[in-house]
């Protein structure tokens, strides 16, 4: 007979004190914190405890007693359940403050090194419809939220078009609308799924993997060009080439319309064949005249004009005079590495994706670069003491890896190469500060620089700038 669960309590009129880890708020009860997602600093509630360790707890507003004087009204109906925009109801002030905050404390009590003052994070000049790039997740059985199980309603039509439940693979919120990307995705994501229930075709059931409509994702480019990638979950070309003209008439302005049959488990769409129904096989990105050429693959910073100023901060760190050999390390499609080729002698790229770099090197003779170089493979494996022997020392490096950080064995050949500058970028402050920990024994950590790519979310982006000590280099 297995033990009840005991009950855990509600803590009465906990004032919330600050935020922190996750994008959650946090409280203190005695000598417990509590973290509390939706809430703000200032809010005294009723705190529902669903989590209790031995030196923390998680919770949940279940009476709301006086709210913060700092809230605001959360735009998105959907917030509190989608889980993708935590920090609506925080002004964007407020929240450009807590993401710098972050990068202080991960400096602090991860990397635990000396650096100067972390500048005031860079804003968004949109907050709003500022990402290029969506994806969605069409379902056969729409999440119901408990308030529709509560009412007693019944919902016949349970097909979905949206995003995943927070931590539930098999769980698809059906959005009405998604105020992050410009309004010509939700009447794209709307017009596929209103088609798929007129003409009778199946949403994908997640746990069995069988249905047709699987999943699609759309890029808007600030230069105005849109790809659409629909990907089918069953390989019925006669309702696949009827849905993709029914796309391509209602929707002329696209001029990428791909597709995917992808038959497989998850939903990854790097090992399969993207196949074009009509338009070009890739949408352009412009950046001070450069153009970057965006496959259905590649990766690109999601806030185009925001990534504008990151990798301007980027290249100001860089110190670059024209002179320099650059080592630009998981270069993607050579953005950054085409972007500040124009004040150094030479750049040579490195990034895993064999696809990313063929379009790393496309993007440079398009745009008719001919200072750089690159090269696919694990950066563990490729950035060797042969390959700086091969190419030379690199005078700067630039690094913007994986959410993950670095690899040691990749710091230690950063470490080896002895590159006068780093010029760091990290999605993660949490992962950099550890390297910086670790790059500290050669460099010092001279600038820190939060740019925020994601408004209404916890992430931010932090660019540092590390020289190297005196008498490091030969």
């Amino acid at each position: 007979m297995s033990r009840k669960r005991k009950e855990l309590p509600t803590l009465p009129e906990v004032k919330i004190i600050d935020v922190g880890a996750e994008g959650n708020a946090v409280a203190r009860v005695d000598d417990m914190v509590v973290f509390v997602p939706f809430a703000a600093p200032g809010d005294i509630a009723d705190i529902k405890i669903t989590k209790k360790k031995r030196s923390y707890a998680e919770g949940k507003i279940e009476r709301m007693v006086s709210p913060s004087d700092i809230r605001v009204e959360p735009r998105c109906e959907h917030f509190t359940v989608c889980g993708g925009c935590r920090w609506q109801h925080l002004p964007y002030d407020v929240q450009l403050r807590c993401k710098r905050q972050q990068v202080v404390d991960a400096l602090q009590r991860i990397a635990k090194v000396e650096h100067p003052e972390v500048a005031p994070a860079l804003g968004s000049d949109s907050i709003w419809a500022y990402r290029n790039k969506m994806e969605y997740t069409f379902s056969n059985k729409c999440w119901l939220t408990y308030e529709q199980l509560k009412s007693g309603e019944e919902f016949p039509v349970r097909e979905a078009a949206g995003f995943h439940i927070p931590g539930a693979f098999d769980k698809v919120l059906d959005i009405k609308k998604c105020h992050l990307q410009d309004d010509f995705g939700d009447r794209l994501r709307l017009f596929i799924k209103n088609y798929g229930l007129e003409h009778g075709y199946s949403f994908y059931d997640l746990r069995a993997n069988t249905g047709l409509l699987r999943t699609l994702m759309i890029r808007i480019a600030s230069t105005g060009q849109t790809m659409a990638v629909m990907v089918f979950g069953e390989d019925d070309r006669e309702k696949i080439t009827a849905l993709l003209d029914a796309v391509r008439a209602e929707f002329p302005e696209i001029t990428s319309l791909l597709y995917v049959v992808n038959l497989k488990v998850n939903d990854t769409i790097t090992d399969q064949d993207v196949l074009t129904h009509s338009g070009a096989e890739y949408i352009e990105e412009e950046m001070e005249g450069l153009k970057f050429r965006i496959g259905p693959k590649s990766f690109y910073q999601t806030n185009s004009l925001q990534a504008y100023k990151l990798y301007c901060v980027a290249r100001e760190f860089a110190e670059l005079t024209g002179d320099e050999l650059v080592y630009d390390l998981y270069t993607g499609t050579g953005t950054i590495a085409n972007f500040v080729s124009r004040k150094a002698a030479k750049v040579v790229g490195i990034e895993y994706v064999p696809e990313a770099i063929e379009d790393a090197k496309v993007n440079s003779a398009a745009n008719g670069i001919d200072n750089t170089l690159f090269f696919a493979g694990d950066m563990k494996d490729v950035l060797t003491a042969d390959f700086i022997a091969e190419h030379g020392r690199p005078d700067v490096m630039i690094i913007d890896p994986p959410r993950a950080g670095m690899h040691e064995d990749v710091v230690n050949a950063v470490l080896g190469a002895e590159p006068r500058r780093i010029v760091y970028v990290s999605c993660n402050p949490a992962t950099q500060a550890r390297d910086l920990a670790l790059l500290d024994a050669k460099y010092r950590v001279d600038a820190v620089q939060p740019v925020d790519m994601f408004p209404h979310t916890q992430h931010v982006e932090n660019v540092v700038k590390l020289t190297l000590r005196d008498g490091s280099r030969d």
